[in-house]
């Protein structure tokens, strides 16, 4: 009873499914992009420190990535790349991802990536429940929609 009244006021999987069509695939190309623009911005601040950030390559990249997502899902419940792909994040009520929902989402993806076995149910868990939702997702009750399903 618990799971059914906390998602609630999220769209129906089975009798709304346009909500929830093809979610993961994008979900996974919003990441391509994301990373792409994440390599961006680190290739300028590796020009800003002169090139002495390589030495501290793998915190220039986890900060700035840290910072894109959690400033990107709090001004929009989507990164840059997930707008591109027309999903955005939903809280259990139904509502966008507020700063600090969008602060926790991104600890939660920050601590899966960080560890690959995390990453792979992750990613499992995206293709095989019904709202494809990730373990960050799954533990928080948020979900990524289609924009106009």
């Amino acid at each position: 009873m618990y799971a059914d009244s906390r998602r609630s006021h999220l769209p129906d999987p089975v009798t709304q499914r346009g909500f929830y069509d093809s979610v993961a695939i994008k979900r996974g190309l919003a990441w391509v992009i994301d990373t792409i623009i994440v390599a961006a911005l680190v290739l300028v601040a590796l020009l800003f420190t002169a090139f002495l950030g390589a030495f501290i390559f793998f915190a220039i990249w986890m900060v700035i990535s840290f910072g894109y997502r959690v400033a990107t899902i709090a001004n929009g419940s989507a990164t840059w790349g997930m707008r591109v792909m027309a999903i955005e994040f939903r809280d259990w009520r139904g509502e966008r991802l507020d700063f600090g929902q969008a602060l926790m989402h991104t600890v939660g993806y920050t601590v899966s990536v960080s560890i690959a076995p995390l990453q792979l149910i992750s990613i499992v868990c995206m293709i095989a429940t019904e709202r494809g939702q990730g373990l960050t997702d799954l533990v928080l009750g948020t979900v990524a929609l289609n924009k106009r399903a």
